[in-house]
């Protein structure tokens, strides 16, 4: 069992369940789960410098660059030497990786394989809440009143790119920037790759997987 502090990421396209699987093993091991649009939302809150411009792409309807991001996870990770921790939404190029290297030694990347029908259509019913990052997916996640978010009834939104005229655009767009980053740690021996169309189903194997590198916090595979 780890006696060292483990150092986990997931990877995987948009809609593929990073969030879900990150909390899961997060609760069940007693990892901190962090995640990059969180990191983001944070810093945007605090008005800290890359908060701010940060704030300046979004507010254009613009990408946040790779240097914005990267340089709000390095200094999240800074304050959290001493945690065990799984990444969600990070890295997701090979300019990031790089950078995650200079902090960190990673003990477990898992990868998220799903089929392109089922990422579109888990996408087109994709509706979030801007200011928390809440996500609902109106066909097994709806919200309990039709497009408000259950915690602030705030209205709900669907981004752009969640739309289903851009999702095909915005996978193969992840499948371009993603493939250097999976071939590294498949070359280093630390990355394990999981198939299948629903969360519940690749679960049991990510937990036994996991299970060989921490002792869970429950004794049986929650959720």
């Amino acid at each position: 069992m780890a006696s060292k502090l483990l150092r986990a990421v997931v990877l995987g396209p948009p809609g593929s369940g990073k969030g879900t699987v990150c909390q899961r093993i997060a609760e069940s091991f007693g990892l901190q789960h962090l995640s990059s649009g969180h990191f983001l939302r944070e810093n945007i809150r605090a008005k800290s410098e890359f908060g701010v411009l940060a704030k300046q792409y979004l507010e254009r309807g613009l990408l946040v660059p790779d240097n914005v991001i990267t340089g709000v996870v390095m200094m999240e990770l800074e304050k959290k030497q001493s945690q065990h921790w799984i990444l969600d939404g990070f890295p997701r190029t090979l300019v990031q990786a790089e950078a995650l290297d200079r902090i960190c030694e990673l003990d477990l990347v898992i990868s998220l394989n799903i089929p392109f029908e089922t990422l579109k259509d888990r996408l087109s019913a994709r509706w979030i809440h801007p200011s928390s990052g809440r996500v609902y997916n109106m066909e097994f996640n709806p919200p309990h009143v039709h497009g408000v978010d259950d915690i602030t009834g705030e209205p709900l939104i669907q981004q752009e790119d969640d739309k289903p005229d851009a999702v095909a655009a915005r996978l193969r767009k992840y499948k371009d920037a993603a493939k250097p980053v999976i071939e590294l740690y498949k070359n280093r021996g630390v990355l394990h790759s999981f198939s299948g169309t629903e969360t519940n189903k690749i679960w049991p194997y990510v937990y036994s997987l996991v299970s060989s590198k921490i002792r869970p916090v429950h004794s049986k595979e929650a959720n």
